[in-house]
């Protein structure tokens, strides 16, 4: 789903949105970016540099007038999200009303089962960083601490798939080796089992092993060189084996874009 550009607006400075790792240069991109990610907007997302866009880029100053005299007045900061959407007309009556009760949901949720929700989504969009920060302070919490164990081990096990895909494979490891101890669950060894073949520093600990048989090992060893296969015919690996067969001075132009994408990708992790 694409957006659909209703006005024009000379934006000369963009709204970095960071949990997105994107610059938002309308209106109607901020209502689709609102209306798709509302876990994203909450908690302070509307704040005064969020109004001075409004007010200094994209031309809403009676929308920033209100919004300004309706944060003064210390009201609940979640209808800001509605005020902008109504003013900018980009969704219809209908649509905003599925999104309030969307919001409604979240806010009804425990503060530790909301605080994961918003992590989870973090790691779907490979907010690595972003996730591992609010996983870890789940944990920290001294009240999240009294939580079931069902509940803790997945936010252990969430963090170490984090770690992993960052390269810390040591801290994954002990994020995993926590999340067995609540959860006693294979597939949390077989994630361990799995870092030890991207690490060859790393081992299953001495008390693992006799819970692990030879054959769940050759299975897991099959899948992790399945992974790796489909890793090599990916589309990145298809551009760089395209990269290395054009004439030189192309090449090293695509090598040069290649790497900063990775760059990219790697600070949206972080």
């Amino acid at each position: 789903m694409s957006v659909i550009l209703c006005r024009k607006e000379q934006v000369k400075h963009p709204f970095f949105m960071e949990s997105l790792g994107v610059h938002i240069y309308t209106s109607q991109e901020m209502c689709y970016a609102m209306y798709h990610h509302p876990l994203l907007i909450l908690d302070g997302f509307l704040d005064q540099n969020f109004v001075d866009f409004v007010r200094d880029e994209l031309d809403m100053g009676f929308t920033a007038l209100k919004m300004e005299r309706f944060m003064k007045r210390g009201e609940n900061p979640d209808e800001l999200v509605f005020l902008f959407m109504q003013e900018c007309g980009y969704y219809t009556t209908a649509e905003l009303n599925r999104l309030r009760q969307k919001i409604a949901a979240y806010r009804k949720l425990p503060a530790p089962e909301y605080a994961r929700q918003k992590a989870d989504y973090l790691f779907s969009l490979r907010q690595y960083g972003k996730a591992m920060d609010g996983y870890e302070k789940i944990l920290e919490d001294a009240e999240n601490k009294k939580a079931e164990d069902g509940f803790l081990g997945a936010i252990w096990y969430n963090l170490g798939a984090c770690r992993a895909r960052v390269f810390q494979f040591a801290g994954a490891m002990e994020a995993f080796d926590r999340a067995y101890g609540k959860l006693k669950n294979l597939s949390v060894l077989e994630a361990m089992y799995h870092v030890t073949r991207m690490d060859l520093s790393l081992t299953l600990k001495e008390r693992y092993q006799s819970l692990v048989t030879e054959e769940q090992k050759a299975a897991w060893d099959a899948d992790f060189e399945k992974a790796g296969e489909a890793a090599a015919c990916s589309e990145a690996a298809r551009r760089l084996e395209d990269l290395f067969g054009r004439d030189p001075i192309r090449r090293q132009e695509g090598i040069r874009q290649q790497v900063e994408e990775w760059k990219q990708e790697y600070r949206a992790m972080a």
